[in-house]
């Protein structure tokens, strides 16, 4: 049936490419996997990394992945493991492994480890100690992924995002340990480029190059093509690297106008990608800036566009609005902490680069310091004029509604999400999230997105995350406004439009609504009011009946598992944080309310995921009624 859907969403030109895409496929099961690749000449086209800025730098050999540690410090890796389930995928043809064939056995985990970020880190204490057990085990880590990877053997060739992320983590623990000068130094380690590494970089661009994501594939996989080979084939001189770097370079020029619109917001509707999609163009940006080949000046303007964004979404303590999917993930590490925001590290990066002031920065972080080589702080400092309040914003074409004001000197945070569903015919990493809002108090999240949790596993749980019933909008006949057909697949996408706009010192108001139950005769139309002179928030939907009929309408408020909620009467909850903030939820007395927390029967409702991988219980204050025509029902949420 998943082929079935997955074909729908193919155009004619897709399906000749796939069948394309078919036949490489058996030519390289047959005659190509696990040959071990001789590499023509090279040069390198270094560019080692001045660090001067590196004043302290610890590690534990330990990172995160998805809240479980995982140690690194060892060869004795086993690259095909689900560190979660202890499960292990076969080390067969890479492309004909069902990635969701088993229930408990997730790739995007043992992915997460195979994309070796970490390397940075050994490469980081070399550069600041000196120590040449550091080296070793670099090199130990390396040989052993090698080892247990032949060419198209194995997970670990499946999916070309992987390998291009891989790609520019080498190419910067190249830099960053000054590998020229290595091969000059050490006989092992130049035995070990010569004979190991090099190979592996070769057999990677070449993957890269000859497995394009296209159709409704090119999205953020795309990009990631893009960057890695340009940064590979930027660095290692290979006879094809010159056609590698023209081919990719403008592939870049084309996505970054092709993926965004242009105030700079992404099209894929997951907001946790955004830090991700842009690193995989600013990556680039700063290695060709450095090589003295730039980009083009509409690149550049596309990509301060992103950022001014960035700017935009965050919250004063630099948290996102959780819409669409995330999972975590990052082009490149250079710390230890999972708590590392990556959002801010953007903005801190582009303040300098483009000598940005508007940007809210919080100081030199150390991706900050590799990618610029800035070591003082102070350099940071005097661009860091963010003073103060940023402004409502509502991006009307886009979709989304960024909407603040100060209640006794706190920021009051909240997004209302009127975008498409998602990005290409398949919208893999949208979530049916149509007039959705969220809210934070000085910083934190208070009314929420609930999150991701998962993708290929546990198909209960990733329908009920990506689902409408998950966010805090309207739920129809329990069904979602769009079609799930597969993990990362919608069909029947629905249309948002924005009725009437209005934004003022006092308030902002947006009436909007979506076509997602047209097939029941029903629209579902939102008129969201901040009253910011009177801290609150109402809501007033209309459900509009065109068809006779009962309707069952589901009204569902959900909130941080933080938040402690305490029902005064069946129409009225007072909601508080941990910081005592307190927030009275007024409800349409013609709803049925209840408090729903950690659910799993009858359906799934009051859950939570703050990151890929983790979930926990949640209050979502949940409300039903049945109408036969068409009811209007408000809601007002007041600042205590």
């Amino acid at each position: 049936m998943w082929i079935i859907n997955r074909l729908r969403a193919m155009s004619v030109f897709e399906v000749v490419f796939r069948i394309k895409q078919f036949a490489q496929k058996y030519y390289e099961k047959f005659f190509v996997v696990g040959q071990q690749t001789k590499v023509p000449s090279v040069k390198f086209n270094s560019l080692p990394v001045n660090l001067n800025g590196l004043t302290a730098f610890e590690s534990r050999g330990v990172i995160h992945v998805f809240g479980k540690e995982f140690a690194y410090n060892t060869p004795e890796i086993d690259w095909h493991t689900d560190i979660f389930s202890n499960q292990s995928f076969s080390k067969q043809f890479s492309k004909s492994i069902n990635i969701r064939a088993h229930n408990d056995l997730s790739a995007k985990v043992v992915w997460e480890i195979n994309r070796m970020q970490f390397l940075t880190i050994i490469a980081l204490n070399y550069k600041k100690f000196g120590h040449i057990k550091d080296i070793k085990l670099f090199i130990g880590i390396i040989e052993s992924w090698i080892q247990q990877n032949p060419y198209l053997k194995g997970i670990n060739w499946y999916s070309n995002i992987e390998i291009n992320i891989r790609l520019i983590v080498w190419y910067f623990c190249w830099n960053i340990l000054n590998a020229e000068a290595l091969i000059q130094k050490h006989d092992f380690f130049k035995d070990f480029v010569e004979k190991k590494w090099l190979p592996c970089i070769y057999q990677h661009c070449k993957y890269s190059y000859h497995n394009p994501s296209k159709y409704s594939s090119s999205n953020n996989h795309l990009i990631s093509e893009y960057s890695g080979l340009f940064i590979a084939s930027t660095l290692w001189q290979f006879p094809e690297s010159k056609k590698w770097n023209c081919y990719a370079k403008e592939g870049l020029e084309k996505e970054i106008v092709r993926q965004h619109s242009l105030n700079g917001v992404n099209k894929e509707e997951a907001a946790e990608y955004i830090q991700f999609i842009t690193d995989f163009f600013m990556l680039p940006y700063v290695v060709a800036r450095k090589n003295n080949t730039p980009f083009s000046k509409k690149y550049e303007g596309a990509l301060k566009s992103i950022l001014f964004y960035i700017n935009n979404l965050l919250d004063t303590n630099g948290n996102f609005p959780k819409y669409g999917d995330e999972d975590d993930g990052k082009c490149i590490l250079f710390t230890e902490d999972h708590t590392f925001n990556n959002f801010q590290s953007l903005l801190n990066t582009g303040a300098i680069l483009f000598n940005e002031p508007a940007f809210r920065t919080t100081g030199n972080d150390l991706k900050t310091i590799v990618l610029t080589e800035v070591g003082k702080p102070t350099h940071l400092n005097k661009l860091d004029a963010s003073a103060g309040v940023i402004p409502s914003k509502f991006y009307k074409k886009e979709g989304h509604g960024i909407f603040r004001f100060q209640a006794k000197g706190e920021e009051i945070y909240v997004h209302f999400n009127a975008a498409p569903l998602g990005f290409l015919s398949i919208a893999a990493h949208g979530h049916a999230d149509a007039l959705s809002f969220i809210l934070h108090i000085n910083g934190n999240p208070f009314f929420v997105d609930p999150g991701t949790y998962t993708y290929h596993t546990e198909y209960d749980w990733r329908k009920y995350f990506v689902g409408t019933l998950a966010h805090n909008t309207i739920r129809v006949n329990q069904t979602d406004q769009a079609k799930l057909a597969g993990p990362t697949l919608w069909l029947n996408h629905y249309k948002c439009a924005i009725l009437k706009l209005e934004m003022s010192e006092d308030s902002d108001t947006v009436i909007a609504q979506h076509n997602g139950y047209e097939k029941f005769g029903i629209t579902h139309t939102r008129e969201f009011c901040v009253e910011k002179n009177k801290n609150r928030i109402c809501i007033t939907d209309t459900v509009e009946c065109k068809k006779n009929g009962e309707y069952f309408i589901e009204l569902p408020f959900h909130l941080h598992p933080d938040i402690y909620v305490n029902k005064l009467n069946d129409s009225a909850f007072q909601c508080i944080d941990k910081e005592l903030h307190t927030v009275h939820l007024q409800l349409d007395k013609k709803l049925k309310t209840s408090n729903i927390r950690g659910q799993k029967y009858p359906q799934i409702l009051g859950w939570y995921s703050k990151s890929f991988m983790q979930k926990e219980p949640g209050n979502t204050i949940y409300c039903t009624t049945k109408i036969t025509h068409t009811q209007k029902f408000q809601s007002i949420i007041s600042l205590k």
